[in-house]
């Protein structure tokens, strides 16, 4: 059984989701793919331990702080879609990265000639952790302001908020940053199940 609270933050509404240990979910309010990994059967439930660390979390980013912990994440999602998903988590406060970097940071560290900046932007835009798992990171070529699935305008207010509109975290430009990237891009194990810090 899933849980749910909600959470009112300076932009919006947000819904947060929890096994009952882990957070799960974090949408904000009628965004794309909202609450689209919470099972038919939820019940509110406000006191839950992860719960009250993630409110301390949002509390302090939207104060314009960095948190300095993180809450416990399960993000339900496919093997690749976790790859990315961890691979976003390394993202520092205050710097982006672009679709294209990102595949080729997965590219390098697997092995392969390339893989698809499209793939890449679906795996990011399902993601059912926003902020702490930080999406609106990610940055269409050029630095563009592309999809973000509460909307751009959310997405320009969050790299506001953290002073970082055009300061780019490049994997290609910067061979310090490569290599930060490469190193956090996890390989598969022999179950198909990635090995990362998200639980």
């Amino acid at each position: 059984m899933d849980f749910t609270t909600h959470y009112n933050s300076p932009l919006g509404g947000i819904t947060m989701a929890s096994d009952g240990v882990a957070l799960t979910g974090l949408w904000f309010d009628e965004q794309k793919h909202f609450a689209a990994t919470l099972s038919e059967k939820s019940s509110t439930k406000n006191d839950l331990p992860v719960f009250e660390q993630t409110r301390r979390w949002l509390d302090i980013y939207f104060s314009g702080q960095k948190p300095d912990f993180t809450p416990l994440l399960k993000p339900k999602g496919s093997p690749f879609r976790q790859l990315v998903w961890e691979i976003l988590l390394s993202i520092p406060y205050g710097k982006t990265m672009t679709y294209g970097e990102i595949a080729r940071a997965i590219a390098r560290k697997n092995g392969l000639e390339r893989m698809s900046a499209q793939a890449v932007g679906n795996a990011v835009g399902h993601n059912p952790i926003s902020l702490i798992i930080p999406c609106h990171r990610v940055l269409g070529a050029g630095g563009s302001l592309t999809g973000y699935a509460a909307g751009t305008d959310k997405k320009a207010a969050l790299l506001q908020l953290e002073k970082t509109l055009y300061n780019c975290f490049s994997a290609d430009k910067n061979d310090d940053s490569a290599k930060v990237a490469e190193k956090n891009v996890p390989l598969q194990n022999e179950n198909n199940n990635i090995k990362t810090s998200i639980q």
